[in-house]
């Protein structure tokens, strides 16, 4: 499978150097010198073809049948050079990873990620704390073993208030993200130049073909997805998996940008090599549930969206008084998709440490040149646009921090405040 629109050569040649730094940060093997003598190996081709062409249009005037039917059969041999080449450089291209931005801190791994702020205090416990899987069974709201038995391993079912406050998270969720007034004070408080227009709510596919999953760069590493191979399709790893081609082959006017859209799915992963690790729990499952951001912009304002998604990612986790920290991702963590990467990481007490509970991936132009998605400005020309994708909640994983920070002596959870009339005025699971 080759993509049709990857990265733009003419970028790749100006900014060649910042190329080659991008793929070695990010780990990735790319032969640019193959890729610069291949396109110079499609451009000599395609002149030879259209001088040739000329001349066959010559000879055809000139009545010159012989020479005519000669140039043909020396157009189709260029021709046929033509597309071995042009499949080998667009096979190069479609490897070459995103551009990294300037302010991306250095580094090779998870270990190298920079910590931006963090906010609130870690609770403090006079009891012996629980971690979220033994509150949930003493409460009879998490059943491992019934799903091991019905599923297999990594799979659980939840019950009662827990999924009530599953719920309630996903309503507060879409209640902030499509209130403009609540964008607005977002926008106020973090000093932002940016549109405030809200969220528009959306129910997307759970499946997507193999091609459309390779033009998001997300169909590898196959070994780690759920694919229907009879169909070629591919269970989605999150919302913004089938969010991201809502407008493939599509192209906006330019006043009807940004674009923004939230949806909650299932996101289903095989979790491939964790096999031993985070196996307590509902923390690293193969199925769970995920509220997920997806905007589209200009290029002039990509940044922009991705400042305001964080700063509603925070607005979101704080309002829920959970102490967290907001990480800038070095560029050898980074998905060799980002242009610049943000996570949050939530406290979770049990663990005594902070653990990933949002991402924030910049992608620029990179996504949206392979699913050929444009605007076209006010002056006419056309221009790929820059997205973005993020976590608005990673449900089970957030549930998890909701249960631990709020355990009480008695085993009850207490409910977040701004939960609470989401949950008909209840203030505890478990009382």
């Amino acid at each position: 499978m080759t993509i049709k629109n990857m990265i733009d050569i003419n970028k790749l040649r100006d900014n060649l150097e910042q190329f080659k730094q991008a793929a070695i940060a990010k780990h990735k093997d790319i032969n640019f010198e193959q890729i610069i003598s291949l396109d110079d190996q499609r451009k000599t081709l395609q002149k030879q073809s259209d001088d040739l062409k000329h001349q066959q249009k010559v000879a055809g005037q000139e009545r010159n049948i012989e020479l005519a039917k000669k140039l043909k059969t020396d157009i189709q041999k260029i021709q046929d050079e033509y597309i071995t080449v042009k499949e080998q450089l667009d096979a190069w291209l479609a490897s070459v990873p995103n551009l990294i931005h300037p302010d991306v801190p250095d580094g090779k791994d998870e270990d190298d990620n920079v910590v931006v702020k963090t906010v609130w205090d870690i609770p403090t416990f006079d009891f012996e704390v629980k971690d979220h899987q033994t509150l949930g069974e003493d409460l009879g709201m998490i059943d491992k073993e019934k799903a091991a038995e019905v599923t297999g391993a990594r799979f659980f079912y939840l019950k009662g208030d827990i999924v009530k406050l599953q719920y309630a998270i996903i309503q507060y969720t879409f209640d902030t993200l499509t209130n403009e007034e609540v964008i607005k004070e977002v926008v106020a408080k973090n000093n932002l130049d940016v549109s405030t227009k809200p969220f528009q709510l959306v129910i997307p596919p759970l499946m997507i073909k193999y091609d459309t999953a390779e033009k998001m760069w997300r169909l590898h590493p196959k070994d780690d997805r759920y694919c229907l191979e009879q169909d070629k399709l591919m269970l989605i790893w999150s919302a913004e998996h089938s969010l991201g081609p809502i407008h493939m082959n599509e192209t906006f006017d330019e006043k009807e940008l940004p674009v923004r859209y939230v949806a909650c799915t299932p996101a289903f992963r095989r979790e491939a090599w964790t096999y031993g690790k985070d196996t307590r729990g509902i923390l690293r499952t193969h199925q769970f549930d995920k509220i997920e951001m997806e905007t589209f912009a200009t290029k002039e304002n990509g940044e922009g969206e991705q400042d305001l998604i964080v700063a509603l990612q925070c607005h979101l986790v704080e309002s829920l008084w959970l102490p967290y920290q907001l990480i800038a991702i070095c560029k050898g963590d980074m998905w060799s998709i980002d242009y610049r990467q943000m996570d949050i990481n939530t406290y979770i007490p049990a663990q005594k440490t902070y653990r990933e509970t949002h991402t924030s991936d910049r992608m620029t132009d990179f996504q949206a040149r392979r699913l050929n998605i444009k605007v076209k400005r006010e002056d006419g020309t056309k221009e790929v646009v820059h997205m973005n994708d993020a976590t608005a909640f990673a449900l089970w994983r957030i549930i998890i921090a909701i249960m631990e920070n709020n355990q009480q002596e008695d085993g009850s959870i207490k409910i977040p405040t701004i939960l609470q009339s989401y949950m008909g005025g209840q203030e505890f699971i478990g009382k």
